[in-house]
């Protein structure tokens, strides 16, 4: 895992480099009781010395919590190091508040319980407050990128038609896609072509979904979904390949997939992820033709 570069592209002042993998903070919001902040900071430590340099947060993941966690835990290492990025939009408990002060209110906030400059600002799934999203949300998001106080403005959502309306009419530096193209569900594939053609960085986030982990052969199922993880795993085993690592793996062989985020929440889940991307995947695997078929 490579750090992340803060050289801005010589094309926009706006255009940077996300690395090619990060830690997702919605599962370190939700560790539970007293012994979750702890929990949490051991498991985002374990993710930096892996190699990990990319963190994403929102104020509604664990109400506040994962924001507060991930400042504590990132706050001794060096800012250069690695690139942070949160949502607006959706206040700690869920509000939806996409105007211009609510905006503002809200990154004041997430600043504050950081405690640490904030790169990539995402819009937080947007949908029905589309318009007011446009008009007044976005706008200060520009201003802020124009006036250097956040490096990028993106979107985020599990609705990757919304995101392509969204990277299709308006101007985005980025957007994290919350399943929809993986192993098992490429849908979003319209989505990524249109990023490349705009120059928009794609993040996949849910790559390791629960069918994805439950492979158990042994056990009966009627689940469409794992049964393709089934077939697939059985091909990629004949490379001595395990589906996860396939699963890591395989979004960013797409070229508008700048990033894939891990969802974990304990250090031992964070090294295991770590190490399965640590390790190479052969050409032969994604050039088989039973592989190929399976996915189409």
């Amino acid at each position: 895992m490579t750090a992340p570069s803060h050289v801005l592209s010589p094309l926009t002042p706006t255009k940077f480099r996300l690395p090619r993998f990060g830690l997702g903070g919605s599962p370190i919001g939700e560790l539970p009781g007293p012994d979750g902040d702890a929990i949490a900071t051991v498991t985002i430590d374990a993710a930096y010395q892996a190699g990990i340099r990319y963190f994403d947060t929102a104020p509604r993941y664990g109400a506040g919590r994962s924001e507060q966690r991930f400042g504590t835990a990132l706050a001794r290492r060096p800012r250069e190091e690695f690139l942070l990025s949160t949502k607006v939009g959706r206040t700690v408990d869920g509000t939806p508040d996409f105007s211009a002060d609510g905006i503002r209110r809200s990154l004041a906030e997430s600043s504050e319980r950081l405690g640490l400059g904030i790169d990539l600002v995402l819009l937080h799934d947007p949908g029905e407050h589309w318009q007011q999203a446009i008009d007044e949300a976005l706008p200060v998001l520009h201003e802020l990128r124009a006036a250097r106080e956040i490096t990028a403005v993106g979107a985020a959502s599990d609705d990757w038609r919304l995101l392509d309306r969204l990277v299709r009419d308006t101007e985005l530096d980025a957007v994290l896609l919350a399943g929809q193209y993986s192993l098992l569900d490429r849908s979003a594939a319209p989505l990524l072509d249109r990023c490349q053609a705009r120059g928009v960085l794609a993040i996949a986030s849910g790559v390791l979904s629960q069918q994805v982990l439950q492979t158990n052969r042994a056990k009966q199922t009627t689940d469409p979904g794992i049964i393709l993880a089934r077939r697939i795993s059985a091909v990629c085993e004949r490379y001595g390949v395990s589906l996860p690592q396939a699963a890591l793996a395989f979004p960013g062989r797409h070229s508008a997939i700048a990033a894939v985020l891990i969802g974990a929440a304990s250090q031992a889940e964070i090294r295991a992820d770590a190490a399965l991307v640590r390790q190479s995947v052969p050409n032969e695997l994604w050039q088989d033709e039973e592989f190929l078929r399976l996915l189409a």
